[in-house]
C-alpha cells in the first residue's frame, strides 16, 4: 500500500453505478453546483470516502441537476477551518467530524463520537429512531446549518505508539494526535495533546514532532503509512467506540433546494452512510491481517490504564452539563445507548459468546 496514492476504493465508483439506478428525472430549476469543503486530502480512505459517495450518489439522482466541487483540505480553506466558511457563507457544505468544533459548542463531541459512548449501530439508532437527527438540527440551527450523517468509522484502535503503555504514569508528557472529548481525557492524565489534523498526522509522527497518534482504524490507517514509522498499534481504544462524519449546509442553501432535492440529498446520505460503515467494518480485519504480517505488534491498554481512562471521562462529560444544550444532547444521547445496549447484551452478546463456543468446539 502506497500512503502517498490514497486512492480511492472501488467502494465509490460501484456505490455511483448502484445509485445511477434510481435516477430520477433532472429537476426544472436548472443545474446548480454547491461548493463543498473537506477537512482531508482527496482520496484519504474511509473519510474521503464518505463525501465522495454522498456527492455522487446526490448528483447521479437528480440527474446532474444538483452537483458539488469538492474541495480538500487546504485548498480553499484549512481542514478546521470548515465549520466557519459554511456557516458565514464562504462555502456551500462541509463534510468533517463534527468534534472538530468543540471550540463552537462542546455538545458538537456527541455527534462523532465520545469516550466509551456508543457504537457504529448504536449512533443510528439514536440518530435516526430516537431523536439525535432533529438535535443535531437544533444545535447547528444556532450556527445557520443544517446538518446530515455521513460516514461511520466504527471502532477505532487506541492508536500508534513510539513506546508502551504499561501504566497511567507512562502517558505522563507524552505528545500524542487525539481530537475531541478523547484528547481531553489524555490531557487529563497528563499527556500533551495536538489536535493535528489528518493530512498531517504521517509527518509529525515521522518527524518526532508527536510521539504517537490515533486515527481510524487498520484500513485506514494502513493507507496512511503509519507502521513506516512504528510497529506497536493498539488496537482497542477508549475514545471513539463508533465515529460519525457529517454533511453540513449552510442552511440559506439548505433552503434554497427543492423539496425534493432536499429529500435526495437525506436519502444519498443515509445510504452513502450505510455503505461506509461496511466498508469500514469489511476492510479492518484484512487490513489488520497485513499489518500483523508486515510486523506491526499489536498491545492492548492494562485495565487499570483503562479505568484511568474511565474516571477521567466521566470528568470531561460531566463539566459542561450546566450548558442546557449540552445537558439536554447529553442526556438523550446517554438514554438511547442504554436502552441499545440493554438489548445487545442479551442478545447479541449471549449470541456471539454461544456462537464462538459451538464454532471453536466443531
Amino acid at each position: 500500500m502506497d500512503r502517498r496514492s490514497f486512492l480511492r476504493t472501488s467502494t465509490v465508483g460501484a456505490g455511483a453505478a448502484a445509485a445511477a439506478t434510481l435516477a430520477a428525472p433532472a429537476i426544472a430549476q436548472g443545474n446548480r453546483t454547491l461548493t463543498l469543503v473537506t477537512s482531508v486530502p482527496d482520496g484519504f480512505a474511509i473519510f474521503d470516502d464518505a463525501a465522495q459517495l454522498a456527492i455522487d450518489y446526490i448528483t447521479t439522482m437528480t440527474d446532474g441537476a444538483l452537483s458539488f466541487n469538492k474541495m480538500s483540505a487546504g485548498s480553499l480553506v484549512g481542514a478546521f477551518e470548515v465549520f466557519d466558511a459554511v456557516s458565514s457563507g464562504q462555502a456551500d457544505v462541509y463534510h468533517s467530524a463534527e468534534y472538530y468544533f468543540l471550540n463552537q459548542h462542546p455538545a458538537f463531541a456527541f455527534f462523532t463520537s465520545v469516550p466509551f459512548g456508543m457504537t457504529a449501530q448504536e449512533m443510528a439508532n439514536w440518530y435516526y429512531r430516537r431523536g439525535g437527527q432533529e438535535l443535531h438540527d437544533e444545535l447547528s440551527g444556532l450556527f445557520g446549518l443544517k446538518p446530515l450523517m455521513v460516514g461511520q468509522t466504527a471502532m477505532q484502535p487506541g492508536g500508534w505508539f513510539n513506546k508502551e503503555i504499561n501504566s497511567v504514569e507512562d502517558l505522563q508528557g507524552l505528545r500524542f494526535r487525539m481530537p475531541g472529548q478523547g484528547g481531553q481525557v489524555l490531557g487529563r492524565l497528563g499527556a500533551s495533546v495536538q489536535n493535528i489534523p489528518g493530512g498531517e498526522i504521517y509527518q509529525a509522527l515521522a518527524s518526532g514532532q508527536i510521539d504517537g497518534a490515533e486515527w481510524i482504524g487498520p484500513y485506514a490507517d494502513e493507507r496512511m503509512g503509519f507502521q513506516e514509522v512504528t510497529n506497536l498499534y493498539y488496537t482497542s481504544g477508549f475514545h471513539e467506540p463508533g465515529s460519525t462524519l457529517s454533511m453540513v449546509f449552510n442552511q440559506e442553501i439548505w433552503d434554497s433546494l427543492s423539496p425534493t432535492h432536499q429529500n435526495i440529498c437525506k436519502i444519498a446520505c443515509e445510504a452513502a452512510h450505510a455503505q461506509n460503515t461496511a466498508l469500514t467494518l469489511a476492510e479492518n480485519g484484512a487490513a489488520l491481517a497485513r499489518l500483523q504480517a508486515g510486523g506491526v505488534q499489536t498491545r492492548e491498554f492494562p485495565d487499570d490504564v483503562w479505568d484511568a481512562f474511565g474516571s477521567a471521562a466521566k470528568e470531561v462529560r460531566e463539566e459542561n452539563m450546566g450548558d442546557p444544550i449540552y445537558a439536554k444532547i447529553a442526556e438523550s444521547y446517554f438514554a438511547s445507548m442504554e436502552e441499545s445496549a440493554g438489548w445487545y447484551e442479551i442478545a447479541d452478546g449471549e449470541f456471539m459468546r454461544q456462537r464462538n463456543r459451538v464454532n471453536s468446539a466443531g
